[in-house]
């Protein structure tokens, strides 16, 4: 096994508007440090945390898709964050973890913020997703989802990073700080999240505090209020020897959703 790096990109987003986004992202990922193994933006990056689905979703295999295929190949890496996509009848807030190849699997935020009118909008995904990546299996997950520990459980460590993409407004940042450390502990897996910054066109602000957390649940990153690119590396070889050390995974109840 090796390490694992990761880029996440914490920023300010053009309300609404797509093409801007995409462009955005493009300069700054021409930024971001020459070799990374996964990047990460934040959710609905292409047009800001919006309910206004039917003006702004995108087919299954649209622009944002045919983007992200193109940045993943170009930087030869993994590149995921969410957008929205309409399928059917249906509005999702989707997850896309797309390969360099231009393969990509995809996840419909389980858990929708029901205080913002978001259950109106979108349909609930049903399924997690499990991915691989340099011999890691991780699960990218949506915002909301992190204040629900029974989805996000690791079951007999079927993960070895939890990743979060969201736009948590700054209000509620205690929560989000508090969870992540959380999430990390209670998994005995590092955790990422990334959010972003500046105020969304509801008048919503945003403080980012885009992290990265160790299974022992200390931050091996954390940001500010400012836009940013970071990039960390994540150990292997620690993660195995904490869990051979301090193994509460074979304690924990067992059930199945």
């Amino acid at each position: 096994m090796q390490d694992l790096t990761v880029t996440i990109v914490q920023t300010t987003l053009h309300w609404h508007d797509a093409a801007s986004n995409r462009q955005m992202f493009t300069d700054k990922l021409a930024t971001a440090a020459p070799k990374t193994d996964l990047i990460v933006l934040p959710e609905m990056f292409p047009t800001g945390f919006s309910m206004e689905a039917a003006s702004l979703a995108e087919e299954p295999e649209g622009e944002t898709l045919a983007w992200m295929q193109k940045m993943a190949k170009q930087h030869q890496a993994v590149i995921t964050g969410s957008l929205i996509v309409k399928e059917g009848e249906h509005y999702y807030n989707r997850l896309l973890w797309v390969r360099p190849d231009g393969s990509y699997a995809r996840y419909d935020k389980r858990h929708l913020f029901r205080m913002a009118k978001e259950h109106h909008t979108y349909t609930a995904g049903k399924e997690k997703l499990l991915v691989a990546l340099n011999g890691w299996k991780i699960c990218p997950l949506v915002c909301y989802d992190l204040r629900f520990p029974v989805w996000s459980r690791n079951r007999n460590n079927s993960y070895d990073l939890l990743l979060y993409v969201a736009n948590w407004p700054k209000p509620r940042n205690v929560a989000w700080r508090s969870l992540l450390q959380a999430r990390a502990i209670e998994n005995l897996a590092y955790v990422v999240g990334v959010n972003r910054v500046g105020t969304d066109g509801n008048g919503h602000p945003y403080s980012g505090d885009s992290a990265v957390i160790h299974p022992k649940g200390y931050k091996l990153l954390e940001t500010t209020e400012q836009e940013g690119i970071h990039t960390v590396t994540l150990s292997w070889q620690e993660l195995k020897s904490f869990r051979e050390a301090f193994p509460v995974h074979l304690d924990a109840d067992d059930f199945t959703m």
